[in-house]
Order: structure tokens, then C-alpha cells, then sequence
């Protein structure tokens, strides 16, 4: 393939996430910018009036009070600082405060489907309570990552429920990928040992493995995810790489409060949040991503196994107010 054909298929790649993103944050735009779109009507300076528009707006998005007062005071900065008027000016300095959130947050160490150099296998961690679409997305990051050339191994150490093994082996199957499992019941820190062995032994780029989804019991939580690291670390003393914490976007509130058990529970090193597409929450992100100061990595915007896109913040806030 020609440098001329690569570039158009990766330019014909990017415009088809991009039309993924803006369909998957469909019903949070149109909550959001109905509200925004008729705060800003017919006004070419920021007021009072408007900032609380803007704060409903916000809050109705799931954004949480803590993001949107830090928005707001980052707004009412800006505005201190440069003359903003006209409706087209409004909406740049809303995009500038609203980035000025997320860009406090630690960015992603790249952004494509590619691998840190250095580290291999990559050892990925991934944890989150049942439900969350944990399972789906590490079967598309399988599929992501394979398609970028990178050779993957999984490893179903959520061994307390048997569909977990289950839905983990019709993935592997899926994507065409080794899985490393044993019956139900046994020890986790035991599969995830042998997945980074066989990883090893296959000379593979990533090793993803599944965890438990409870969280009924944060001190035996804590105790079991220390455990994988503790066995997994013997193998690779680096390892794991990255611990990714998977959050269902659509229960707002909800996911914050997985969040800080997971991140009280274990080091959290990166973020996955899923389900944007069928709700209009998707202002969780926002939240998290301020609160939590932890990067979010990937979102979830679809069914399709390429709907698991990187997370790309700039991106994410101009699809927000575009109601194309």
C-alpha cells in the first residue's frame, strides 16, 4: 500500500469516527444544546441569566455540581480576561471553559490503538463491576488492537462467574485471539499469572485480562486485585502496565461512585467509559475526568466493535456543540 493510499484510508478512518462520536452523543447534544442554544438566544454578553442557564444545562447533563461550579468560574474567567460578544463568540468561550476542565486532566499516552515501546507483553488490567459492559469492551480492544497489527492474548480471571469465562471465550472466538481460562472457582491471580506466561510464550504485544465485577466488599476487592498485581509482577516486575477501570456512562451519578470505590480499592491508571450512545448523560465524562484527575482512554459510542474509540478530548467537546 502507497503513502498517498494510507494516508486516505486513515483519513477515511478518522471522518468515520467522527461521524460514530457525533451519532453516539446524539441525545446528549440535543438535551444539552436545547438548553444551551436557548440560553444564548438573541444575547451577545455573559450574564448572570446566562451563567444560570448554562449551570442547568450542565447539571440536566449529568456534568455533577462539583465540575459545573469549576466550569462556571473558569467562564466567568475568561470572560474577566477578553471581551466576548456575539452568539458565535458565546459558543467559543462555553467550548474554552468546558476544555479548560478536561485538559487538567492527565492526557493519553497515545492515540491510536498502539503500544508503548518497551513493554511487552503489555500487560492490561482490567476491572469494573458486573454490568458495565466490561467483558464487550475487552473483546473490542481485542479487535482494535489486533486490527492495528498487535498480536493479543486474553485471560478470564473473573473466575466467581461463569459467564464471565463464558461471554470472555465468545469474544477470543470473535476476534480470532488465544484466551488462557480454568473452571470456575479457581484462583484469579493464578489465570492472570499463566495469561502474562503465555503472553510471554507467544511473544505477544498485549496480554488483557478480565477481573471480578464486585464491589460488595471493598477490603477483599482491594485484597484480591493485589494479589493478581502481586503474582503478575513476579512474572514481569513492571507489570501491569495500565489498570483500566470500565464505567457505564449511562448511569450518570452512578459511574462516579464506581469510580471512587475502584480508585480508593486499587491504583486506577486509566479510564473506559461505555453505553454513551443510548443516553443523555453523557456529561458524566466531563465529570470524571475533572474529579478524578485519572485520563479517560477510550469511550464507547456504539455496538460495533470499532464504537470503542480513543477518547480524544478536543474532539469529544467539539462534538458536543455541533448538532450536525
Amino acid at each position: 500500500m502507497g503513502f498517498f493510499e494510507k494516508l486516505f484510508k486513515r483519513n477515511q478512518q478518522q471522518e468515520e469516527q467522527k461521524v460514530a462520536l457525533d451519532e453516539g452523543l446524539k441525545k446528549t447534544k440535543e438535551g444539552f444544546f436545547a438548553k444551551i442554544t436557548k440560553a444564548i438566544a438573541g444575547k451577545d454578553k455573559v450574564d448572570e441569566e446566562l451563567l444560570d442557564e448554562l449551570e442547568v444545562a450542565l447539571v440536566s447533563a449529568d456534568v455533577g455540581i462539583d465540575t459545573t461550579i469549576e466550569i462556571i468560574k473558569r467562564i466567568e474567567g475568561l470572560v474577566a480576561k477578553e471581551k466576548y460578544v456575539g452568539t458565535a463568540a458565546l459558543n467559543e468561550v462555553l467550548q474554552e471553559g468546558i476544555m479548560s476542565v478536561l485538559t487538567d486532566a492527565p492526557s493519553n499516552e497515545y492515540e491510536t490503538f498502539d503500544l508503548p515501546a518497551g513493554k511487552k507483553p503489555y500487560v492490561l488490567l482490567v476491572v469494573g463491576v458486573n454490568g458495565v459492559g466490561k467483558t464487550t469492551t475487552i473483546g473490542k480492544l481485542a479487535h482494535n488492537f489486533k486490527k492495528n497489527g498487535k498480536s493479543v492474548v486474553l485471560g478470564a480471571a473473573d473466575t466467581f462467574r461463569a459467564a464471565a469465562v463464558d461471554q470472555l471465550t465468545i469474544w477470543s472466538e470473535r476476534v480470532g485471539v488465544p484466551i488462557v481460562k480454568k473452571e470456575m472457582g479457581s484462583d484469579p491471580s493464578s489465570v492472570a499469572f499463566d495469561a502474562v506466561q503465555s503472553a510471554i510464550a507467544r511473544d505477544a504485544d498485549i496480554v488483557i485480562i478480565d477481573t471480578a465485577g464486585r464491589l460488595h466488599n471493598k477490603a477483599y476487592l482491594m485484597e484480591e486485585l493485589s494479589k493478581i498485581r502481586r503474582v503478575i509482577s513476579k512474572k514481569m516486575p513492571d507489570a501491569p502496565h495500565e489498570v483500566l477501570l470500565v464505567l457505564d456512562g449511562s448511569t450518570g451519578q452512578n459511574a462516579l461512585e464506581q469510580a471512587k470505590h475502584f480508585t480508593a480499592a486499587t491504583d486506577i491508571t486509566a479510564l473506559a467509559i461505555t453505553k454513551l450512545d443510548g443516553t443523555a448523560k453523557g456529561g458524566v465524562v466531563l465529570a470524571i475526568a475533572h474529579q478524578f484527575q485519572i485520563p479517560v482512554k477510550y469511550i464507547g459510542v456504539g455496538e460495533r466493535m470499532e464504537d470503542l474509540q480513543i477518547f480524544n478530548k478536543a474532539e469529544f467537546v467539539d462534538s458536543l456543540f455541533s448538532l450536525k
